[in-house]
């Protein structure tokens, strides 16, 4: 449901419509996204973060930069039985 919420009020504030073509989407898929009804792939995603002129990452956090990326090692080695 956070995307649903975040892709709505992204909208909202933008004062644009689900009918607007600039994703090139249907406006009833865009309503299931936005309702939780269907799961975007990455690929609409960034159809959408595009329509609205925001970053993909803004779709999934609450800041003005991205978060800083946790440090991960480069394998993960598993004990061989």
């Amino acid at each position: 449901m956070l995307i649903a919420d975040r892709l709505r009020g992204l909208r909202g504030a933008k004062k644009l419509s689900q009918g607007e073509k600039r994703c090139g989407l249907r406006r009833a898929y865009i309503s299931r996204v936005e309702h939780g009804h269907t799961v975007p792939s990455i690929e609409t995603l960034e159809k959408l973060a595009r329509a609205l002129e925001v970053p993909l990452y803004q779709l999934f956090y609450d800041g003005e930069e991205p978060p800083k990326l946790p440090h991960l090692p480069k394998h993960l080695t598993v004990p061989v039985r």
